[in-house]
């Protein structure tokens, strides 16, 4: 077995209590084996043995992905995921080597945290990443659509009415599973607002429907906090709380909140907060003082690119421990991102 299958292993059997030296495992790994990011580590006049602990990981700034193959020595590519973004604007692109393992890390988070997909109807609104050919969340929704085994799963384009057909459909007869009713937050936001009361007061009926929403206007709405379309999503489609999924091209993981915005960080992802005005101070845990900060992500199943990022989000910590965040808004002047919902 090489050195990159042990890591898989490694990676698959994670728990809270190994994280952090599986991390510094793979991050000895690609300190070696990814030429972009040792170039990074040696500009930084980084010494990859030094490093100790998670806080001491340089991390890498997410423009990477848009200038340079981000890509370790590992098998061919096999797909190359590439972010949405405005007009003109240059998007991100993911060189992923290995589809199976991003299918099964994202199917082994979203069942890990809301029990079996086969228990599942899932509809999915995601228009503005169907209308492209390279979308991760579109990837990887349809994995998911597959594992529910059932016929009704599907995608919507602009079809909005055959979709309300369904939810009344289901309302009626779900056979007891839970009804996800996943989209992109401007189509969310046009379904509950174009179409008659009547046309959704049966969804009051539905006791298992899941509302996901995934994040982005895509310059389709003005923007909105998050207290103001959770108020709009759940008063028209008869729900206590909107769920959340916080992902990007430049991940294989992703994070679920189950309501007001708290996300509970996956097995294989781990959030560390940076000072705004020093990105290299970068912290692990709430009782560092730090009240909110750049997000960076450790997704350890970035394993063929690279698992240490530095994103444009800003964050804070939630509870008494890391494994719970927020995601509170964007640095100034950052691109608008479709898979995280901005402030």
């Amino acid at each position: 077995m090489n050195r990159r299958q042990e890591l898989k292993q490694l990676i698959k059997n994670v728990t809270p209590d190994t994280f952090e030296d599986v991390a510094l495992a793979v991050f000895r790994w690609q300190a070696v084996s990814n030429f972009i990011y040792r170039e990074y580590l040696s500009h930084l006049r980084c010494h990859p043995d030094k490093v100790q602990s998670l806080t001491q990981i340089p991390f890498m700034p997410i423009g990477f992905f848009k200038k340079h193959t981000v890509l370790t020595e590992s098998p061919s590519v096999q797909t190359t995921f590439e972010s949405s973004g405005t007009t003109g604007a240059q998007t991100s692109r993911h060189h992923v080597a290995d589809l199976d393992w991003y299918t099964d890390i994202s199917i082994r988070i979203f069942e890990q945290t809301y029990g079996p997909l086969s228990n599942c109807h899932l509809l999915a609104l995601l228009p503005s990443y169907l209308e492209r050919n390279n979308s991760s969340l579109v990837y990887m929704v349809q994995q998911f659509i597959a594992q529910t085994h059932s016929s009704v799963s599907g995608f919507f384009l602009h079809n909005v009415d055959e979709l309300l057909i369904t939810l009344k459909n289901l309302a009626q007869n779900s056979d007891g599973r839970t009804v996800i009713l996943w989209g992109v937050t401007f189509a969310l936001l046009d379904l509950a607002e174009s179409a008659m009361p009547q046309d959704l007061e049966y969804l009051q009926d539905l006791s298992g429907l899941m509302v996901m929403e995934t994040g982005g206007m895509k310059g389709r709405r003005r923007e909105m906090l998050r207290e103001e379309v959770h108020e709009v999503l759940t008063k028209a489609f008869g729900v206590k709380v909107i769920h959340s999924e916080y992902g990007m091209t430049e991940l294989l993981s992703q994070s679920y909140s189950k309501g007001d915005g708290i996300f509970d960080a996956s097995a294989t992802m781990r959030i560390l907060l940076r000072d705004i005005n020093d990105p290299r101070a970068v912290y692990n845990n709430p009782q560092s003082g730090l009240r909110y900060g750049g997000i960076n992500v450790v997704d350890l199943a970035n394993l063929d690119s690279c698992a240490f990022i530095e994103t444009q989000d800003l964050g804070r910590f939630v509870g008494e421990n890391a494994t719970q965040f927020e995601v509170i808004g964007r640095f100034d002047n950052s691109d608008v991102r479709g898979c995280n919902l901005l402030i």
